[in-house]
């Protein structure tokens, strides 16, 4: 089920790690880079609850979620092909927009997929696997440039753009298991079957503008008390991974080799060393996605979520000081720990509190904690990157770490009982 969450979140990988340093390659500015960054909590806040509530409404042949994933895998594997070819910095902004649309087409109704498919108590095995698909997908993608150039393909390989050709291999990779792997998922489990009844309250309200609108509405009215306390943690948590993403490569490329001038080799290293380092974190969440899901029926989803939190938050304080690039190895054990949590535990906290019958359209809504807290920081980061950070990339992943550990309180607020259980 979950094969084709991998491709999906290929994508992302490559985003996280490439969209900074190819914005650099192509002339931007550094605190303007949350600014370029706008496409996924803009087109994430727009998208997914629209989506939610029309994969919730929608009947066809193949079922209410598949269109939605095939549509948006398309557009994803095309935009995945041509963005290491931008020739200007417009062209790659306008193309993380449409690609970041098609995958919150995607995303939302995935999410919604596997609710659909589980019993209340084998949802904290499937959220889990889906978070260590994350963490595998995103460990390939993060490791593709640098095993590219373990091939023998030169990281001094550059474009009239300074593009990097192995950059450019590596979203082609992308664009194939975009589309194939969503394929593969769809076609060996399929959606199950509604009953008559469920097809005819859906038809009883058709499909349009107007009753998503009125669903939303609604949801939002009636959203469980448990999703209500979720949102400061969210804030906190989102912000401080949208922000770790856009700077640690500048972070790096000064704590480790000195330069933030995306024209030298040291910057080109710096890319490749926080592939690796980005790569190793994910496996760390690939291994700590499974190592939850005991934990979690044990304890209690936010118990765990407020400790992987903490974990996470310390080991990003530690990042900016280090020097030696063998010992970036161990803060991203702790990275890895948060990220298995955020990509599972928030999610068994919220299918276990929401309608069956409304899954999609709060898995939608649910994506705004997500995107709301990145429109935030996409907007306050240039402000305050200069006076109140110092111009300084090492100063951003202070502020990240700060803002996990105060995550991870916030989720304490959460008690386990009441949180439905899986029995």
């Amino acid at each position: 089920m979950n094969i084709g969450f991998l491709g999906l979140q290929f994508s992302f990988g490559l985003q996280q790690a490439n969209m900074a340093p190819i914005y650099r390659y192509l002339g931007a500015e550094e605190a303007s880079l949350p600014l370029l960054w706008l496409a996924g909590p803009v087109t994430g806040l727009l998208v997914q609850p629209i989506i939610g509530a029309l994969s919730d409404r929608t009947v066809s042949r193949w079922g209410r979620r598949t269109p939605y994933f095939l549509i948006g895998a398309i557009l994803c594997s095309l935009c995945l092909f041509a963005m290491p070819y931008s020739p200007a910095l417009w062209v790659a902004a306008s193309l993380l927009w449409i690609l970041d649309a098609a995958n919150n087409v995607t995303m939302e109704p995935y999410r919604a997929y596997v609710g659909d498919r589980l019993d209340a108590d084998q949802r904290p095995l499937g959220y889990l696997t889906q978070a260590s698909f994350t963490g595998l997908a995103q460990t390939f993608a993060y490791l593709t440039p640098s095993l590219l150039v373990w091939w023998g393909i030169g990281s001094d390989m550059v474009d009239a753009n300074g593009i990097p050709v192995i950059t450019r291999i590596a979203f082609v990779i992308g664009a194939f298991l975009s589309i194939t792997t969503i394929y593969w998922s769809v076609w060996r489990v399929p959606e199950l079957p509604l009953g008559a009844g469920a097809i005819a309250v859906m038809r009883s309200e058709p499909l349009s503008a107007r009753t998503a609108a009125a669903d939303i509405v609604s949801a939002v009215h009636d959203m469980p008390p448990v999703m209500r306390r979720l949102a400061l943690p969210m804030l906190c948590q989102w912000f401080a991974m949208f922000a770790y993403w856009q700077y640690i490569a500048l972070a790096i490329g000064r704590s480790v080799f000195g330069t933030g001038d995306p024209a030298t080799a040291g910057f080109r290293d710096a890319v490749l060393l926080t592939g690796q380092a980005g790569a190793f974190y994910n496996f760390v969440a690939f291994l700590a996605g499974f190592a939850m899901v005991p934990l979690t029926r044990k304890l209690g989803a936010p118990r765990v979520h407020a400790a992987a939190l903490a974990i996470s938050g310390a080991a990003i304080l530690t990042v900016p000081g280090i020097t030696d690039p063998l010992l970036l190895a161990l803060p991203m054990l702790g990275i890895g720990i948060g990220w298995a949590s955020m990509m599972g535990c928030p999610y068994i906290m919220l299918a276990n509190a929401v309608p069956p019958a409304r899954t999609g359209i709060y898995m939608g809504i649910f994506n705004m904690f997500i995107v709301v807290p990145m429109l935030v920081e996409s907007l306050t980061m240039p402000l305050i990157y200069s006076p109140l950070l110092g111009g300084d990339p090492r100063n951003v992943l202070m502020l990240s770490g700060g803002l996990m550990l105060v995550a991870g309180l916030a989720t304490l607020r959460i008690q386990p009982g009441s949180v439905a259980q899986p029995s």
